[in-house]
């Protein structure tokens, strides 16, 4: 893992990291982008792009505690750009805080600039064979080695003046000696990892983190008195942050028309420079390159809000002063040899697999860019051009949805589908309920309905108990439509359909691999609805575990996805129903009573049909409109006959028998009205046993002749359904005379043409 790394929590896939990073060393993932360390460069770019501070740069803070605590004698080093950034204090006030954070000594990193002055004075006047390009800044320096490793010959090979300063403390201290590098360039973190200058720098500290320290401790800098540094006094080291700044520290003779010496800082610059040597566009003599902005006082690590130009004002004051009080040790002063500061380069370029034509034709057709109008290039993605994002979707490196105008597409294409979708539900919704009322012809149901009345507009959880197809959904939805949440979504849950284990994340979620099959996380029924109302039918039906979880929603109103130690806040109205006997749950001990008690806070009773036969002329007139439309088949009404013997069924299933009774009726029928031989056989049977006089027979002969006319008239009524109530071609059926056939539906009051088939 590098100094940046990625928060996926936070990360929102804006793609500002990969639209800013100038080497597009971010590779696009499903959930987040992360940082390629292989082709990073350590500029920051995308630490300053992310709005969500989803990259962060690796924290050295306890690292530096670590290192101050640990016995050894840790010395600080300040960045050449410190003038700027702690710009309303004296520079000895700031020694004095970082002494008494247990530094021994406190040393200027422009000594280290001095420390490699000749090294690059002498490789400068050597007559070159190729342009030299300035090895100080370690951004420059890992994007030479990571993408443009043709010119790692040009590059000088003299460490940076922080590895300077570093090996040249540890060899007048010993190698014991820890040695914090403190600096606005978050590169440095890059680069003290690297093997050839390994262990001259133990960690690097931004300003910031340095800030962080000082406040912990509550040190109030601009009281402390002034502590000089230590080391040995720089010169003309102190001009080097600043954009010339090196040329002028190293004694090179420049102008700014002289092509043989060229100084240049900030990113496109670098990037315009670097690629004209790579291709050998121009050949000047010596390249000083800097990466941020401002040279290195615009480095990732500010903490300030002064401009370039401030900042450049404070660097070159304070190479002016000559008030800077310093203190040198011995053993700074008998220096018997120089410390090695020659390193060496690696090529650390890692050539990616480059698509062939087809490839990227394919991969542009995949997001509808099917010639070359349609590549619009608008850079959205954070490539230049739709073929690099191309490119860059073949090497892995991104995906295609990053394209904003495709995506943009899709989203209409979804949002239209989407609408269409909900267009479609809400007609199904509006078939099923929505013109469903609650008739209420009978005292019961009115009671019913002046419960809901009361109890809708309130919070309150509700508990509704009836048989099976009694309306209990019906009743919920009716519940919710009168409460505050009307315009929040309902969510019925049967709770018998879904297994326990399926159920509970149903209901309350999981995280990502909670049980096999859990390739992501999912929200729960009780979180999408938040806000909302859940109908939960069949409460008696679920298991002990499942009510213990209930039970915490109800108390707490905290729902615990599967698989997960983190709850979360819902807010939902409950509604409940069943058709078992919960008080007897209760004392057999399959029913929590705690959850009883939370559930059966306001109670509705659900009167069976047969105990509200007042309601059933209108429920089966209701139900017969709602078959012609559902069935696209104009029916006027229901014949009194069928009415009669439906008053007098038991009716075991209820409201929902008597609208699938009706719904079949629906189809059977040949003419506009449901009749009675529509229904099936029971209803026909019961009208029959109606209709016999008070003094019904006794006697066998009597009895054997009224079963005799039920059959007759039902094998009458057979051979009529056959023949579409075509009575000559019934009666040939039947093998009788037409006109005996004509008697005997007389005699039996059956009327030929209920039986005709309609045109089609």
């Amino acid at each position: 893992m590098g100094p940046i790394t990625t928060d996926r929590d936070l990360c929102r896939k804006c793609y500002a990291c990969v639209r800013n990073c100038p080497v597009k060393a971010i590779k696009v993932k499903e959930d987040c982008t992360e940082v390629i360390h292989e082709r990073c460069i350590g500029c920051g770019k995308c630490l300053r792009s992310c709005s969500q501070n989803a990259k962060q740069i690796a924290d050295c803070i306890d690292e530096t505690r670590r290192l101050l605590a640990g016995g050894s004698d840790v010395v600080a080093v300040l960045g050449c750009s410190f003038p700027a950034f702690f710009n309303d204090i004296r520079p000895g006030q700031l020694v004095t805080a970082l002494k008494k954070l247990g530094f021994v000594e406190v040393h200027e990193g422009t000594s280290g600039v001095e420390l490699i002055r000749d090294d690059y004075r002498r490789l400068i006047e050597r007559p070159p064979q190729t342009p030299l390009i300035s090895s100080h800044c370690p951004t420059v320096v890992d994007l030479i080695e990571r993408h443009y490793p043709q010119l790692l010959k040009n590059l000088l090979p003299v460490v940076s003046p922080m590895v300077a300063i570093g090996r040249f403390i540890k060899q007048q201290r010993g190698s014991d000696t820890r040695v914090i590098y403190i600096s606005s360039c978050i590169a440095g973190k890059f680069e003290i990892a690297g093997e050839p200058v390994a262990g001259a720098i133990d960690t690097v500290l931004t300003y910031r983190e340095l800030n962080i320290m000082l406040d912990e401790h509550g040190y109030r800098l601009r009281e402390m008195p002034e502590t000089p540094f230590d080391g040995i006094e720089p010169h003309q080291g102190r001009i080097f942050p600043i954009a010339g700044g090196p040329f002028r520290a190293f004694g090179i003779p420049h102008d700014s028309h002289n092509p043989d010496y060229i100084a240049t800082e900030g990113e496109e610059n670098a990037l315009e420079i670097i690629r004209d040597l790579a291709a050998g566009r121009i050949r000047p003599r010596v390249v000083d390159i800097r990466f941020c902005n401002g040279g290195c006082i615009g480095g990732p690590g500010k903490n300030n809000r002064l401009t370039t130009f401030t900042k450049r004002h404070l660097i070159y004051g304070y190479h002016q002063s000559t008030d800077i009080p310093y203190r040198t040790a011995g053993h700074y002063l008998d220096v018997d040899a120089s410390p090695d500061l020659g390193r060496t380069f690696t090529n650390k370029h890692r050539r990616l697999t480059l698509p062939s034509a087809e490839s990227i034709r394919q991969i542009l057709r995949a997001t509808n860019k099917h010639s070359e109008k349609d590549e619009l290039n608008c850079g959205a993605c954070g490539y230049h051009t739709c073929r690099e994002h191309a490119v860059a979707v073949y090497q892995g490196l991104a995906e295609g949805g990053m394209c904003l105008p495709y995506s943009l597409q899709v989203l209409e294409e979804d949002r239209f589908n989407l609408a269409q979708k909900y267009e479609l539900a809400r007609r199904a919704l509006d078939q099923e309920f929505g013109d469903l009322e609650i008739i209420a012809e009978d005292g019961k149901t009115r009671e019913v309905l002046d419960l809901i009345r009361q109890v809708g507009p309130t919070p309150t959880t509700v508990l509704i108990r009836g048989e099976s197809g009694t309306g209990k959904e019906l009743t919920a939805r009716a519940i919710h439509r009168q409460s505050l949440r009307a315009d929040r979504p309902l969510v019925t849950v049967n709770c018998t359909t879904l297994p326990d284990s399926l159920l509970e994340s149903e209901l309350f979620g999981h995280v990502k691999g909670a049980f096999t099959g859990a390739h992501a996380d999912k929200k729960g029924l009780f979180e999408t609805a938040s806000g909302g109302t859940i109908f939960l039918d069949e409460i008696g039906d679920i298991t002990p575990k499942l009510q213990a979880e209930l039970l915490r929603v109800l108390d707490n109103g905290e729902i615990k996805p599967v698989g997960s130690n983190r709850s979360i806040k819902v807010d939902i109205r409950l509604i409940t129903a069943t058709n078992k006997n919960l008080e007897q749950g209760v004392r057999e001990g399959w029913f929590r009573e705690d959850l009883f008690y939370r559930l059966n806070v306001f109670t509705i009773n659900l009167p069976p049909l047969r105990n509200r036969r007042e309601s059933l002329p209108a429920l089966a007139h209701h139900f017969v409109e709602r078959a012609s439309k559902r069935l696209n088949k104009p029916l006027l009404g229901i014949e009194d006959r069928a009415v009669e013997a439906m008053l007098n069924y038991h009716w075991p299933g209820n409201i929902r028998e008597l609208q699938n009774i009706i719904e079949r009726a629906a189809v059977l029928t040949q003419d506009n009205v449901i009749h009675l031989d529509n229904l099936p056989v029971v209803f026909a049977e019961l009208y029959q046993k109606l209709q016999l006089p008070a003094d019904r027979p006794t006697t066998f002969n009597e009895l054997r002749s009224a079963q005799v006319g039920r059959i007759e008239a039902n094998l009458l009524k057979r051979y009529l359904q056959e023949t579409g109530g075509n009575v000559s071609a019934a009666a040939r059926k039947a093998q009788l005379p037409r006109r005996t056939f004509y008697r005997l539906l007389e005699r039996h009051g059956i009327d030929s043409k209920a039986f005709r088939r309609r045109p089609t």
